[in-house]
């Protein structure tokens, strides 16, 4: 059992918690995934490490919760625990195995979007911590939904905020900052975009004009998380990929964004009913009937 450590609501429906999990700690990497499930009869989530501390043991998640298990997951406290937390799965992200002076080199660009700013956090930092200066974007709804600002400004060259109603930050979309970047004459020689699908894709479509290498993470559409589903069946250039196990990383100028998008869409109406149960039996004092 996996005990909860930490518990740190960021936003509206939005929690960090600090896992105890030594083995994955001491064996995770930025880009990396973990699957978590309630108990035995719970869902496999798949989610990306926000954190990990390899000396304490511990792992750091983000989610936000949007269905019937994450919204149990969110009711959880410290001292919880979690009945399976494996890892670390999937790829980590490609500049790990890289020659760090070369790295030094380069000029990089992350786009973060709403919860994508958990799965940006550990690459920024990792680079911060190679000597490796990079620019940040954190895009959000508003100034409540943004997430891991001090902690981003932390590790960041230079950090720049944008949100839709304006609250915080430049009024408008992140693609709007990446333009004002690159008028202003920042030069970048990779951009790794995570957040919404929708985002990912205007990112990749405005770097491709740009001529930017763009990485994006396609860990939303992941299910089972281990390959054996199908879910996360995606087209990269003329190849069939699963992000599961052949990411979560991709990239951007090759995915199919519109076919992706539509696989998200695959399991709404079973969300819907899971959510329906789970009202109900909160309603009737019971918290275990939609299992």
């Amino acid at each position: 059992m996996y005990q909860i450590l930490n518990v740190r609501q960021l936003a509206d429906k939005m929690v960090l918690m600090d896992i105890k999990a030594p083995r994955v700690a001491k064996y995770c990497h930025p880009g990396q995934f973990i699957i978590v499930r309630l108990d035995e009869k719970g869902e496999r989530i798949p989610l990306t490490i926000c954190d990990y501390d390899r000396q304490n043991g511990t792992v750091t998640i983000v989610f936000a919760a949007v269905g019937a298990s994450t919204t149990k997951m969110f009711q959880l406290g410290v001292g919880d625990r979690f009945k399976d937390f494996v890892g670390p799965l999937g790829c980590e992200a490609e500049f790990i195995n890289k020659d760090v002076e070369l790295l030094k080199q380069k000029r990089f660009l992350f786009v973060a979007g709403g919860v994508g700013a958990a799965p940006v956090y550990p690459q920024v930092k990792w680079l911060h911590e190679q000597g490796v200066p990079v620019d940040v974007i954190i895009g959000a709804r508003n100034a409540e939904m943004l997430i891991l600002e001090d902690e981003m400004r932390a590790v960041a060259g230079n950090l720049y905020l944008a949100t839709d109603d304006g609250s915080v930050g430049h009024h408008g979309l992140v693609t709007d900052v990446i333009k004002k970047l690159v008028t202003d004459g920042n030069q970048y020689d990779e951009v790794i975009a995570i957040g919404p699908m929708i985002m990912m894709k205007f990112v990749a479509l405005l770097t491709k004009e740009l001529g930017i290498p763009t990485v994006v993470s396609m860990n939303s559409i992941m299910v089972d998380g281990t390959g054996m589903c199908g879910a996360c069946r995606l087209t990269v250039g003329n190849e069939v990929k699963f992000a599961c196990v052949d990411g979560p990383e991709f990239d951007g100028h090759l995915v199919d964004f519109d076919e992706a998008m539509k696989r998200q869409t695959m399991y709404q109406d079973e969300e819907a009913t899971a959510m329906m149960r789970l009202s109900e039996n909160h309603k009737g004092g019971c918290c275990g009937g939609d299992q």
